[in-house]
C-alpha cells in the first residue's frame, strides 16, 4: 500500500511540473512576440521577398516540391512483396517522439516524417508527421520494433531533391517519373499504381531453416485536391501475399491516411488528420506468441489535429492525437487460437512546441509532451495493470537550407509511468533526428535517428526502449534507371536483461520502362542478435512490374 501511494504522489508531481511548463510557455509567447513585433515584421517582409523556391506557410518553411507519402517506422519485415525493398526506418519519421500508444501520429514534430504532399505542392516540416504515418514514443507503428521497413520500389522512396537537368535538345530530356498526370476526379487528382512481384525468402532461426516463394500484389494511391485555398491529401496502400511453395507466414498490410489542411490566415495553419493501419504482428517481435502458424492481426485507428501560428520570430505549434489499437487472435497448427484482446487500448497525447527563428534556415525549439494510455481491461491475462502516464521534453534545432540540405535534431528525456506498482517506470534519454542531403543532381542521402518506448507483455516486465539508426542512398544511374542502398540498425535496451541488436541491409533497382510501367528488382538481408534467445537471419529477393497512372 505504501508503494502504491508513493507512486501516485510521484505521478502527480510529474504531471504538475509538466502542466506548469506548458502554461509558462504559452503565457510567454504573447509577451515575447509583442516585444519583437517591429523587427519581426521587417524580417517577414525580407524573407518573403527573398524566399526563392522556399515558401513560408503557417509556422514553418515549406518546400515547393511534392513528396509522396510512404510507410514509416522502425519495422521488422512488412512483407517483401510488390517490388518492395526492406530498408531503414523512414528517415523523415526518425525524429518523431511522442509518448502514448503506437501508431498515433505525431502531429507536432517538425523534424519528422514524410514531407508529404499537399495540393499546392508545398510541404510543411511542422505538420508532416501525422500525414506520413503514425508515430508515438510509447509504441511504434505496426511491425516496427526491429528496424526494418520495406521500401516500395514501384516508386522512388524519396523523390529526387535535385533532379537531373534536362538535355538541351528536346530528344535528350530524361523520362521524368512524374510524367503521369493521374486521373482527374472533379477538383481532385488520383494517382494510382499496382505492383505484381515474385519473391523468395529464406529464414534461419538457430538450427531451423524455412523457405518460401510467394506472389505479392501491392496497391498504392494518392488523392490530392486542387483548391484555391485549403488542401486535402489522402494516401493509401495495401499488400496481399500468396505462398507458391514452402512454409512461412504471409504478411498482409494496409494503411490509409488523410490530411485536411486549413489555411486560417497568413500566420495560422491547422491540420485535421485521420488514419487507419492494419498488419500482423511480426514473429520476431518480443511480444509475439511463439509456436503459431499465424500471428495476431493489429488494427489501429488515429484521429488528431494541429494548429501552427507564426508569432514573428517565434513559431508555436499545438497538437492533440488520439489512437485506438485492437489486437486479434494468434492461431496455432492444431486449429486453436489465443485472443490478445487484453492488449486493446486507447491513447491520447498532447504536445506543444515553441521555436525561435534565428534565421529562416535555423530554428532552435523546445517541446513538451503529455500522454495517457488506457487499456480496455484493468489488468491483462497475467494480472498486471499496464495503463500508464507518459511525460516528455526535448530541445533541438531545425535546419532548412533548401533542396540541398534540411533536417532536424532533438535531444530529450522521456518517462513512462505504469499504474501497476510492480512494473518499473521507464526512463529514457531520447535522440531523434532526420537529415536529407542532395550532394548532386540525381543523388539523395537520408539519415534518421529515432527513439521509441515499447510496452511489454511478459510477467514483471514493463517494457523496453528502441534506439534506431537508419540510412539510405538513392542515385539516378541513368535517365530511366534508379538505384537505392539502405541500411538500418536497432538497439533494444531492456531494463533488466541483456540488450538485443537488429540490423539490415538492402539494395534495389527501378527501371522506368515508360510513363506507365516500371520494372523492379531488390534483395535484402536482416540479422537479429537475441541474447538469451535464438538468433535469426533472413534473406529476401524479388522482381516485379509496376503499372502506374
Amino acid at each position: 500500500m505504501t508503494k502504491r501511494i508513493s507512486n501516485d504522489a510521484l505521478r502527480q508531481r510529474r504531471l504538475g511540473a509538466t502542466l506548469t511548463l506548458l502554461a509558462s510557455t504559452i503565457l510567454a509567447i504573447p509577451t515575447i512576440a509583442s516585444a519583437q513585433s517591429a523587427s519581426s515584421s521587417n524580417r517577414n517582409t525580407n524573407a518573403t521577398a527573398s524566399s526563392g523556391s522556399t515558401a513560408r506557410t503557417g509556422s514553418s518553411s515549406t518546400l515547393n516540391e511534392t513528396f509522396p507519402i510512404r510507410s514509416t517506422g522502425t519495422g521488422t519485415s512488412t512483407g517483401f512483396g510488390a517490388g518492395q525493398l526492406p530498408s531503414m526506418t523512414d528517415p523523415d519519421s526518425a525524429s518523431v517522439t511522442s509518448l502514448t500508444d503506437g501508431e498515433a501520429t505525431d502531429p507536432l514534430d517538425q523534424s519528422n516524417n514524410g514531407l508529404s504532399s499537399t495540393a499546392s505542392g508545398t510541404t510543411s516540416l511542422a505538420t508532416t508527421p501525422l500525414r506520413a504515418g503514425t508515430n508515438m514514443l510509447q509504441g511504434t507503428t505496426l511491425n516496427q520494433a526491429d528496424g526494418l521497413i520495406a521500401d516500395d520500389l514501384s516508386e522512388l522512396t524519396e523523390p529526387q531533391q535535385n533532379t537531373a537537368e534536362e538535355g538541351i535538345e528536346g530528344g535528350e530530356a530524361p523520362a521524368g517519373r512524374g510524367d503521369g498526370l493521374g486521373v482527374k476526379l472533379g477538383t481532385f487528382t488520383l494517382r494510382p499504381s499496382v505492383n505484381q512481384s515474385v519473391n523468395s525468402e529464406t529464414t534461419r532461426s538457430g538450427s531451423n531453416t524455412s523457405r518460401r516463394n510467394y506472389l505479392a500484389t501491392t496497391l498504392n494511391g494518392t488523392l490530392t485536391s486542387d483548391w484555391a485555398r485549403h488542401a486535402l491529401t489522402i494516401t493509401g496502400s495495401g499488400t496481399w501475399q500468396k505462398n507458391l511453395s514452402g512454409t512461412g507466414q504471409t504478411e498482409p498490410s494496409a494503411r490509409l491516411d488523410a490530411d485536411l489542411r486549413l489555411d486560417l490566415s497568413n500566420q495560422t495553419v491547422a491540420h485535421v488528420l485521420a488514419g487507419y493501419a492494419f498488419e500482423r504482428e511480426d514473429a520476431s517481435d518480443p511480444n509475439a506468441i511463439a509456436g503459431t502458424v499465424q500471428q495476431a492481426r493489429v488494427d489501429r485507428f488515429s484521429l488528431g489535429g494541429t494548429i501552427e501560428r507564426d508569432f514573428g520570430i517565434l513559431r508555436g505549434t499545438a497538437a492533440l492525437t488520439g489512437t485506438r489499437s485492437l489486437y486479434g487472435s494468434a492461431r496455432f497448427a492444431d486449429g486453436s487460437s489465443l485472443s490478445l484482446s487484453d492488449r486493446d487500448r486507447n491513447a491520447v497525447e498532447g504536445r506543444i512546441r515553441v521555436g525561435y527563428e534565428l534565421s529562416p534556415a535555423l530554428i532552435p525549439f523546445i517541446e513538451a509532451t503529455l500522454g495517457r494510455a488506457l487499456y480496455d481491461d484493468d489488468v491483462d491475462r497475467l494480472g498486471y495493470a499496464r495503463s500508464s502516464w507518459s511525460y516528455g521534453g526535448r530541445a533541438g534545432v531545425q535546419l532548412d537550407l533548401g533542396e540541398k540540405l534540411r533536417g532536424e535534431l532533438g535531444l530529450g528525456y522521456a518517462i513512462v509511468d505504469y499504474e501497476d506498482a510492480r512494473l518499473k517506470s521507464i526512463n529514457a534519454f531520447t535522440v531523434d533526428g532526420t537529415l536529407l542531403w542532395s550532394p548532386q543532381r540525381g543523388t539523395d542521402v537520408d539519415l534518421g535517428l529515432r527513439t521509441t518506448v515499447q510496452d511489454a507483455t511478459a510477467a514483471g516486465q514493463s517494457g523496453w526502449v528502441d534506439y534506431q539508426l537508419s540510412a539510405g542512398l538513392s542515385h539516378l544511374i541513368r535517365n530511366d534507371l534508379t538505384g537505392r542502398l539502405t541500411a538500418s540498425s536497432t538497439l533494444r535496451d531492456y531494463p533488466s536483461t541483456e540488450n538485443a541488436l537488429n540490423w539490415s541491409l538492402g539494395t534495389g533497382l527501378i527501371w522506368n520502362i515508360n510513363r506507365y510501367f516500371d520494372a523492379t528488382a531488390n534483395v535484402a538481408y536482416e540479422f537479429t542478435d537475441n541474447p538469451g534467445g535464438t538468433d535469426s537471419k533472413q534473406l529476401r529477393a524479388g522482381v516485379g512490374l509496376t503499372l502506374r497512372r
